[in-house]
Parts: C-alpha cells; sequence; structure tokens
C-alpha cells in the first residue's frame, strides 16, 4: 500500500488550531447531592460527591472541574496543579440554583497554589480565615461570592499578576487578631492583596466592617499590605469601614498602587475612602499610590475622604479628578503634602491645600446611591486630561460604565 506523504497528508485532514487542541482537557463532574467518589467523575451522570476526589486528582492542563450549583461542602479545595496560558485549569459551575458552598473554619476554603487557574461559580462561607486564597500566578477569580470570612480573597505575597474580577463580597466581617493594646488588631477584608502585579476590578463589596479594640472598627473593602503595582479599578463598594488602606512592614514596600474609577458609599457612622502612610508610621512608608477619578459618598460626621499622615509627600500620594463627599473632613496631609488636581469636594472641613483646578462645592450626584452628576454640576468638565498609565493601563482607560474618557473629562467615576 502506497503511503501518502506528509504534505498530502496536510491538504487532506481538517486544520485544528494548535492553541485549540493545547486547550483540550477532561472535564471532571461534583455533585455533594448525588455524586459518588468511587465513580469516574467524568460525566453527570458518574459524578464525585466529595471535594477530596478532586484534591487527590492530578488535574493537567486544560481539564475543567464542574460543580453542580446548590451542592454544600465542609473544607478546602486545594487546586495545586498548574495549567498553562494556552490551557488553564478551569473551575466552573453546571445545572441550577444557587453557587456550591464551601464552608469550615479548619481550612481556607479554597486554595490556589498552583498557576493559570480560572475559578468560577462558587461561594465560599464562613472559612478559616480566607475564603480565597491565592497563592500562584495568572489565576483568575471572577464570579465568586465569598462572606463571613476574616478575608474575602487573599492574593498571597508569592501571588502576582492574578485577577478577582465581577465578584461579590459581602460582610466579611470577623477579625483574626482582636485583642486590646498593641496596635495589631487585623481582619474584615474583602479582598487582601500581599501580592504584586493584580487587577481587582468590576467587584461588589460590602459590609467589610467589625469591631476592633484598637481602633474602634476596622476593616477594609480592599486591603493592600505589601503588594506592589496593583489595580483596583471600577469596583462598587457600600458599607465598609475603609475603602482601601495601605501599608507595608519596615523593609517592605507597597509602591505604585492604582485606585481608578471605583464608586464608594456609605451609610456607616464612621469611615474613609482612602487612607495611606509616610516614612514615619510603623507600617509606612507607601510610595506611589495613585487615586484617580473615585466617586465618594459618605455623609456621617465622623468620616474622611483621604488621609495621608505620617510624612506624607508627592511621592507618597497623587489625586486626580476624584469626587469626594463626605460628613467629616475631605482630606488630611501633613509633611509636604499630597500631588492634588481636578477635583471636586464637598465637607465640614479639610486639611489640606486644594490643587490646580480642585474646587470646594457642591457635585450634585443625582441621589445618594447614584454617584451620576446631574446638569450643572462643578465636576463636569472639570477633570485634568490624564495619559493611559495614570488608570492602570489602556484597556482600564474607561469610566465606571465602560464609556470612554473623553477629551474634555468630568471629575468621578461617571463620564456620562
Amino acid at each position: 500500500m502506497r503511503l501518502l506523504s506528509v504534505a498530502v497528508l496536510a491538504t487532506l485532514l481538517p486544520a485544528v488550531p494548535l492553541q485549540a487542541a493545547a486547550q483540550a482537557g477532561t472535564t471532571y463532574y461534583v455533585d455533594s447531592k448525588a455524586g459518588d467518589d468511587s465513580a469516574a467523575g467524568t460525566s453527570e451522570s458518574a459524578a464525585w460527591k466529595s471535594l477530596d476526589a478532586v484534591n487527590a486528582t492530578s488535574l493537567q492542563p486544560g481539564d475543567t472541574v464542574a460543580i453542580r450549583r446548590g451542592s454544600t461542602f465542609s473544607g478546602s479545595l486545594t487546586l495545586t496543579a498548574s495549567g498553562t496560558a494556552a490551557g488553564p485549569i478551569t473551575v466552573k459551575a453546571y445545572g441550577k440554583g444557587p453557587l456550591a458552598r464551601i464552608s469550615g473554619r479548619e481550612a481556607d476554603c479554597v486554595v490556589i497554589s498552583g498557576n493559570h487557574w480560572k475559578v468560577s461559580g462558587l461561594r465560599a462561607s464562613g472559612c478559616r480565615w480566607a475564603g480565597f486564597r491565592v497563592e500562584g500566578d495568572h489565576n483568575t477569580l471572577s464570579g465568586v461570592e465569598a462572606d463571613r470570612n476574616i478575608a474575602g480573597a487573599v492574593i498571597a505575597p508569592t501571588g502576582a499578576r492574578n485577577t478577582v474580577r465581577d465578584s461579590t463580597f459581602t460582610a466579611n466581617n470577623r477579625m483574626s487578631i482582636a485583642d486590646k493594646g498593641g496596635d495589631n488588631d487585623s481582619g474584615a477584608f474583602g479582598i487582601l492583596l500581599n501580592g504584586d502585579d493584580n487587577l481587582v476590578t468590576g467587584n461588589t463589596i460590602t459590609g467589610s466592617y467589625a469591631k476592633s479594640p484598637d481602633y474602634g472598627y476596622d476593616g477594609a473593602a480592599i486591603e493592600v499590605f505589601g503588594g506592589n503595582r496593583n489595580r483596583v479599578t471600577h469596583n462598587r463598594a457600600h458599607d465598609n469601614n475603609t475603602f482601601s488602606e495601605l501599608g507595608a512592614k519596615k523593609g517592605d514596600t507597597a509602591t505604585g498602587n492604582v485606585i481608578a474609577f471605583n464608586v464608594v458609599t456609605s451609610t456607616l457612622r464612621s469611615g474613609s475612602f482612602l487612607v495611606t502612610r509616610g516614612p514615619r508610621h510603623i507600617v509606612g512608608p507607601v510610595k506611589g499610590t495613585i487615586a484617580v477619578h473615585n466617586s465618594v459618598y459618605m455623609p456621617a460626621r465622623k468620616t474622611i475622604g483621604w488621609s495621608c499622615h505620617d510624612g506624607c509627600s508627592p511621592s507618597i500620594l497623587k489625586l486626580r479628578n476624584n469626587v469626594v463627599v463626605v460628613g467629616g473632613q475631605a482630606g488630611f496631609e501633613d509633611g509636604s503634602g499630597a500631588d492634588e488636581a481636578g477635583s471636586v469636594y464637598r465637607a465640614r472641613s479639610a486639611r489640606f491645600k486644594l490643587g490646580a483646578g480642585s474646587v470646594m462645592a457642591d457635585p450634585r450626584f443625582v441621589s445618594a446611591t447614584n454617584l451620576r452628576l446631574r446638569p450643572g454640576s462643578p465636576a463636569r468638565g472639570r477633570a485634568v486630561r490624564l495619559p493611559a498609565a495614570w488608570y492602570g493601563g489602556a484597556e482600564l482607560a474607561r469610566d465606571f460604565t465602560g464609556r470612554p474618557i473623553p477629551a474634555d473629562p468630568h471629575a468621578g467615576a461617571y463620564q456620562r
């Protein structure tokens, strides 16, 4: 029999894109109600029952773990394998009903120590410390939920270039340290960033707020501690003690973090939008933070828009094009002060020097919950035109609703 040449075979066989071939893998199913760990796990009718079966499997690039909605688990889902850029390993939901719920105070509920995972469709509730803990690189959490944890999600110091997007973090309001004295209470984080070059975008974060013997109340929607060059953009936050607080251990850094196009509201009696520190503070200096095009409404009397203390300077904090309405202090600076411009503030007091183009005026929000600008708002057309690097890159240079930034930009998170 005559053998066809490789060239001839190539003309006869259907083309298969190399990337698609690389991404092909096995799908494993998990169903806590009807599954069986002795089953093959490779079909809905032969699904596994427990997370232990997933944890014990050597997953490969391109594989998928599908977890039935309505399932409940106690323990930890530990994702130790690694995918590739072309063939990530996926965790997703299937079926109908609420997201599968993982809980238990003996361990963090979902731990990703491998690289190139795409995890969605899970709820982590009442876990030991973190609902989701990401220790690897190039991983994505999307469409997940976390509640009643010390931290809804943590990007560990080893975690870099990860993404947390389009997820919901609700009432992560427990404290890990809550003792009198020591200036060391910690917890009530929606998301905690200890790693570098991560993106946190499109999330809804509420209720990061807990009693603290040291501080009265503590908590943050998005805490940055020791993380560098993280981008925190286009998130909606409500009733958190602080939207973002930044710090680092002495000898460590938290440099170049960007906070852009976030919408922050609160009905709490106290709280703040942004807190950062200079070199005289025990967890300072925090250098090169940028806060740009954020909209903030916190009407209670014990509130502050932003605080840059213990040696503030333009190298510590740059603010542009924000709209901040608080019932207390619009902002605080010491030292040589922050680099501020193009913003609108309304407050009972302020302890900073207004920068170029900034004013104290009513921005005329549509309402306490809708921070779009009414016609005639002094925030309209007030913003300074900025290059995309201020927003964290060209892909993020859009307002809260996804509209491009016009030539005559408004201050705040909304452009139209």
